[in-house]
């Protein structure tokens, strides 16, 4: 694969943004692509009302890219290379990058993020709002740490694990959408992973009764499970046929479809999740509850994955 268009890094010196520059390296890489290194710089003194007349910040003269062509010296096959220092908020300036990239990859905190906080709001920003898909690196060590493999056939909630990497994906049978599978089957594809999908349902499943308290429904959960495996199966068809050399797993699910996608994330080499597409009484973009959770809590970087035009406005 490859395309006129950059993976794009951002970086601010902190150990996260550094973990997320070897990951961008990688994907550039695979995908064929140039590497862009930016860094938002938010607080220079050219961007004050005396000095305005410096102009741009110089890439040549900024020491997070110093540190970044330092690191990258003496590598190799690093893919094409280039630096840009960009003036202004981060979290306004980095989701406008995805116009111009194919990924745009991100660190789960930067340095000026709150200790505390497992994402950052610069990282949720660009997840909920570029154009592009964005895909946030963990720092090492979360949930137990990622891998490059699963190095013994086991369980994740209930999920038997065959060795081997994996690309995790999620899918919402009620409301599908083919961009995070597409995006999917292609990661899958470049690392020469296998496909794991996960479509998780509510059990037992509950109605409303005449006292105005919930009542548990008599059906049977196995023909529930093959109905809604039988439903992601169908969804999984016309990635299968594009990609005829990734193998595949449906798993239908009872549970909670972040936990389950978190549980699953424990050395996955991705998860795959998608963004909240528009509606007409909520115009705004939102990321999603599940989507949300994913970033807060797997082990492996999670890439966030836009919907299409079309489905922006459904």
């Amino acid at each position: 694969m490859s395309s006129s268009l950059p993976v794009i890094v951002a970086v601010d010196g902190s150990d996260d943004s550094l973990y997320a520059l070897d990951r961008a390296v990688d994907a550039a890489r695979r995908r064929g692509a140039p590497l862009r290194v930016v860094h938002v710089r938010q607080y220079a003194p050219w961007a004050q009302p005396d000095v305005l007349t410096a102009g741009p910040p110089d890439p040549e003269d900024d020491p997070v890219l110093d540190q970044v062509r330092a690191r990258f010296e003496g590598r190799a096959g690093l893919p094409v290379v280039e630096y840009r220092a960009l003036e202004g908020t981060p979290g306004a300036v980095l989701p406008e990058l995805g116009s111009a990239a194919q990924l745009l990859v991100l660190g789960s905190r930067g340095r000026g993020g709150f200790t505390g906080l497992l994402l950052g709001s610069n990282s949720m920003a660009a997840a909920r709002d570029a154009e592009c898909p964005v895909l946030v690196v963990p720092r090492h060590g979360r949930g137990g740490g990622t891998s490059h493999a699963v190095q013994a056939e086991g369980e994740h909630d209930g999920m038997t694990v065959e060795p081997g990497p994996r690309v995790v994906v999620g899918i919402d049978v009620d409301n599908p959408d083919g961009m995070p599978l597409a995006f999917a089957f292609l990661q899958a594809e470049l690392r020469g992973c296998r496909l794991q999908a996960i479509a998780a349902y509510s059990w037992p499943p509950r109605t409303w009764a005449a006292s105005g308290e919930f009542a548990e429904l008599m059906i049977d959960q196995s023909a529930v499970e093959n109905e809604i495996r039988t439903l992601a199966e169908g969804f999984l068809a016309p990635h299968r046929a594009r990609h005829p050399d990734v193998r595949s797993d449906a798993h239908a699910m009872p549970g909670d479809a972040a936990g389950l996608l978190v549980a699953a994330s424990k050395d996955a080499e991705l998860v795959v999740v998608g963004r909240h597409r528009r509606r007409l009484l909520s115009p705004a973009r939102m990321i999603g509850s599940v989507t949300q959770a994913v970033l807060l809590h797997a082990a492996a970087p999670v890439a966030v994955v836009p919907p299409t035009a079309s489905e922006t406005n459904a």
